[in-house]
């Protein structure tokens, strides 16, 4: 069991929360990003430093994770590739994709990147507070008490 962080976007409270939980749980953490990461000094918790490039870090997240690890990411394209080889995948903000939900975000995440290459002003994701943390902080407690009890 173990739990794979997209580290370069992640909101620093998610990390916090994840640190925590690794060594509450003594679950292996890998932070992978294309730049140095600080991480607490926990034999759980380790980072991984990618070369930079377009996918660098997620395509180094889908060749080593394994089926029933945990994958944190907000990249769509990322999270279908790990459910597809068996793992669960969170977004920061506590949403699970699942082989259901997975294809509707991939159009929507297309449709929207063809609105904004129109010209198209769609925002963005609604700010990172503590109801986003909470609500992650839940799906993670949720995933760990499940993988314990499988495992």
């Amino acid at each position: 069991m173990h739990i794979w962080v997209d580290a370069d976007a992640c909101p620093k409270p998610v990390k916090e929360i994840l640190f925590r939980a690794a060594e509450r749980t003594q679950t292996r953490l890998t932070l992978v990003a294309n730049q140095p990461l600080e991480t607490p000094p926990c034999k759980w918790i380790n980072s991984t430093r990618v070369g930079a490039g377009f996918d660098v870090a997620d395509n180094h997240i889908v060749q080593h994770a394994e089926p029933g690890d945990l994958v944190i990411t907000a990249d769509i394209p990322l999270a279908a590739e790990v459910v597809a080889k068996g793992c669960t995948a969170l977004n920061p903000r506590g949403e699970r994709y699942t082989p259901e939900n997975i294809r509707e975000r991939l159009n929507m995440r297309d449709f929207m990147d063809t609105l904004r290459a129109s010209g198209i002003d769609t925002g963005g994701p609604s700010a990172f507070g503590q109801r986003e943390r909470q609500a992650f902080a839940n799906a993670l407690d949720r995933w760990l008490a499940r993988a314990r009890s499988d495992g």
